[in-house]
């Protein structure tokens, strides 16, 4: 049953990836690369870059040894949201099992040993306090940013009904 919780948590992180890159998407230059009026650091379009290069880094982590991946990732505006689909999937195909077993103790770039639920439990961190800063930038220019939370989730792959309409 644990399992599938995980599964979920992978699930609902790839479709919020891919919400707030579709949002993004439809920006102009000029939104992407406002300077935000907020605590947050760094454009719409840096921070974005920076979740996806995030993610995809974090799955190199995870399934390849270091010295297959001793330089840094970092994804173009133009591939983010393949990047975001391709590395979801490895994410979620992990947090399933369908990949094999990962080793016991990792090794990251900056000299660290870590335990592979480190890593998953950071992604899913590390995502969402990136999307609500990019959310908020997006209020901050008058757009009103997707609903990202798990209610929205729940109601966008009909797991949230209201009562009135299961009858």
């Amino acid at each position: 049953m644990t399992g599938i919780f995980l599964e979920k948590l992978f699930e609902h992180n790839n479709w919020a990836n891919q919400k707030i890159v579709e949002a993004c998407m439809a920006l102009t230059d000029e939104q992407l690369d406002a300077e935000p009026h907020s605590v947050t650091k760094g454009t719409i379009r840096r921070t974005l870059v920076h979740l996806v290069s995030s993610q995809q880094g974090y799955l190199r982590t995870l399934t390849l040894p270091l010295e297959e991946r001793l330089d840094a990732v970092t994804v173009d505006f133009g591939g983010l949201q393949e990047s975001t689909r391709k590395s979801g999937e490895g994410l979620l195909g992990l947090a399933r099992d369908d990949q094999k077993p990962l080793r016991p103790q990792l090794q990251t770039r900056d000299g660290f040993h870590a335990e592979p639920w480190v890593l998953m439990v950071q992604i899913i961190n590390h995502a969402s306090e990136h999307r609500e800063q990019i959310n908020s930038m997006l209020s901050a220019l008058g757009i009103t940013p997707p609903d990202l939370d798990g209610w929205s989730y729940g109601e966008a792959t009909n797991a949230l009904v209201p009562i009135a309409k299961q009858s």
